[in-house]
């Protein structure tokens, strides 16, 4: 299992094929992803990699994080994330990485942050059909309709369907495709939608219910020391 990567989108665009047909794409920009940490299974149970993306300015950062970045001798960043790795895909304090860690064509699972909509009624949150335009309903015919039963068991269950809070969760979407790699500009082009807003962050990490490409750099795509 590698580390994923810290990425923000950009927004959407399209692709065109040879045919003239085009695929809607998604680009996510690795804005300098660098190794903080390393969790190991001696010191902390498990093995992991802690990975910083951004460059933030040292009074924005928090006291304990500023003592943090200092002893591991990496420079503040904005956004700090863990991804559970094998013991042998562990990467060296201060290594970067780079949109080569994908490769095109490849199934990756991207989990970011949807957009919060507020208060909804249950049409919207749930699709609900909603009541009948006439015989005899009136002024409600949006509403979500009878949320019990009888005088047994005389209560709403918890989790019944209702209007409420929309949006703004933790969403996964799985086993999208890789559609184009741009190195110079480290961007990463995602076929399909991705959850969240532009400019929120969205991880990325290899499909877990594909089979690993053998044509992976492993353990990571890092950017070449220059010189």
């Amino acid at each position: 299992m590698r580390t994923g990567l810290i990425t923000r989108k950009l927004g959407m665009s399209r692709l065109f094929k040879e045919d003239g047909t085009h695929v809607p794409v998604t680009l996510l920009h690795v804005d300098d992803v660098q190794v903080v940490d390393v969790r190991t299974q001696e010191r902390d149970g498990y093995v992991a990699v802690q990975l910083g993306s951004g460059q933030a300015k040292l009074k924005n950062v928090t006291k304990p994080n500023q003592g943090h970045f200092t002893r591991v001798g990496v420079p503040p960043k904005k956004v700090l994330r863990e991804f559970r790795v094998a013991e042998d895909a562990t990467l060296e304090i201060g290594s970067k990485l780079s949109a080569a860690h994908f490769v095109v064509g490849q199934k990756v699972d991207v989990t970011g942050t949807s957009k919060g909509k507020g208060f909804s009624g249950a049409m919207k949150r749930w699709n609900f059909a909603g009541l009948e335009a006439t015989h005899g309903v009136s002024i409600s015919h949006r509403s979500h309709g009878s949320t019990g039963n009888r005088q047994d068991p005389g209560k709403t269950f918890k989790n019944k369907k209702m209007a409420g809070h929309l949006g703004h969760e933790r969403i996964t979407t799985l086993n999208l495709e890789i559609a184009a790699i741009d190195q110079e500009k480290n961007i990463i082009v995602v076929r399909g939608a991705v959850p969240g807003a532009k400019g929120s962050i969205v991880l990325v990490r290899d499909a877990l219910k594909s089979a690993r490409r053998t044509d992976l750099p492993y353990p990571a795509g890092l950017v070449k020391a220059e010189g």
